[in-house]
């Protein structure tokens, strides 16, 4: 085999490796799962080229079929190599989350989108007889949690309401129900960089969030639970606390 040859292999293979990337991220923006046509018309490519990388992502766990019938999502595998850097990420930035509970003696958490809904990776809980807690590992909707509405506020209109229904699930009287009414919301979280949750996911429990970036680009959010009782009255100082700490993280990861 001659330079070119090699050449040219080596080209054919990075490209194979960029599609294949392409693929696994405009899945991860629809995790209901895309069949391979909707799959060729997002990542711009002949249906014949996706179905080879994406048998290919499914021989390797990578990939697996969104329903009995027809249709992709991301695979187990995802999620394994996931755990693997939300660990990493859990003791990069446990010190600057055991400096916020310690500023304010309220609970933290970090959690990140994951299967269109936000998942818990770490907390550290503050010495409180009432506490508002979640164990890491626990999976809580987008739409009513302050960690939730950080991060949807953080991707695009479009992404939003490829995660959402028009119809939102109602948990509380103070829920938002409309997709239309959380997106003004998310505007104002855009703006100001922090999202509430007024009871509108538990009764009783209020929480503050924001969104930090890591090195890859990955979003995580911050937030802070607490009781009602400790809530009103009290945003302004939470508030504070928490973007001061997110800033930090985020001339961490620069």
């Amino acid at each position: 085999m001659n330079d070119n040859d090699q050449n040219q292999n080596k080209a054919s293979s990075i490209q194979v490796i960029t599609r294949a990337a392409k693929i696994l991220r405009t899945l991860k923006e629809h995790p209901k799962g895309l069949s391979l046509t909707q799959i060729a018309k997002e990542v711009d490519l002949p249906r014949s080229t996706v179905q080879r990388i994406v048998a290919a992502l499914e021989q390797e766990y990578l990939v697996t079929a969104a329903s009995p019938t027809s249709g992709f999502r991301l695979g187990p595998e995802i999620a394994r190599l996931a755990g693997a850097v939300h660990s990493d990420l859990r003791e990069e930035l446990r010190p600057f989350l055991i400096e916020l509970s310690n500023m304010i003696n309220e609970t933290v958490d970090l959690s990140i989108l994951d299967n269109g809904k936000v998942l818990f990776v770490d907390q550290i809980i503050a010495a409180h007889p009432l506490q508002a807690t979640s164990q890491p590992g626990a999976s809580f909707p987008l739409h009513c949690t302050a960690n939730g509405k950080a991060i949807l506020a953080s991707l695009s209109i479009a992404e939003v309401e490829n995660l959402l229904p028009e119809e939102l699930k109602r948990y509380t009287v103070k829920t938002i129900t409309n997709r239309n009414e959380l997106l003004q919301e998310l505007e104002t979280v855009r703006r100001e960089g922090v999202a509430f949750t007024r009871e509108e996911h538990i009764e009783g429990v209020c929480a503050v969030g924001a969104v930090v970036v890591d090195r890859l680009g990955n979003r995580s959010a911050v937030s802070i639970p607490l009781p009602s009782i400790r809530f009103y009255g009290n945003e302004e100082r939470l508030v504070s606390a928490l973007l001061n700490t997110c800033q930090k993280i985020n001339q961490h990861f620069r």
